[in-house]
């Protein structure tokens, strides 16, 4: 193989990724982000707020949130719409257990301590503000310790 047919094959995303899904994928966080920022579900005061109850606007957002993500799911469902390898889009429920409660007390812990959850805390990276490093990091331990002990977890 010549030198230029194997720079243009290395340069090439893995195969089922096109560089058009990595730029959507990429305006489209860009797009979140920006979102996050001005309706200030990344600011941490507004979490807190919410977290101590003073003020609605978290709360609307979420139900907002809901809602948006029930249409959809509605018209797939009522329409029939599969996939595009044919297969029915179906929601099944995961079981509720113990490990469901833990994991929302711990999920919900950071994300009051924190004022972040997983989307706005890469938002707050993006905007800046440095602390959210550490959100990030705190993350990446919890997945990493969950992944390693999931075995022994209520599940």
């Amino acid at each position: 193989m010549n030198d230029k047919c194997q720079s243009a094959k290395q340069s090439e995303p893995p195969s089922g990724t096109s560089r058009f899904g990595y730029v959507s994928v990429l305006l489209i966080g860009a797009y979140l982000g920006i979102l996050f920022a001005k309706s200030e579900v990344a600011r941490w005061e507004r979490i807190h707020d919410m977290f101590l109850f003073r003020e609605a606007h978290m709360y609307l957002i979420i139900g907002v949130a809901i809602v948006v993500a029930m249409v959809p799911m509605f018209v797939i469902k009522s329409l029939g719409i599969t996939t595009v390898d044919g297969k029915p889009i179906e929601y099944k429920p995961k079981p509720f257990h113990t490990g469901v409660i833990i994991g929302g007390i711990l999920f919900g812990a950071g994300w009051a301590i924190t004022g972040a959850c997983p989307g706005p805390m890469y938002a707050q990276i993006g905007g800046g503000e440095s602390m959210a490093v550490w959100t990030l990091a705190g993350a990446m331990l919890g997945m990493f310790t969950y992944a390693a002990l999931k075995t022994q977890l209520p599940h």
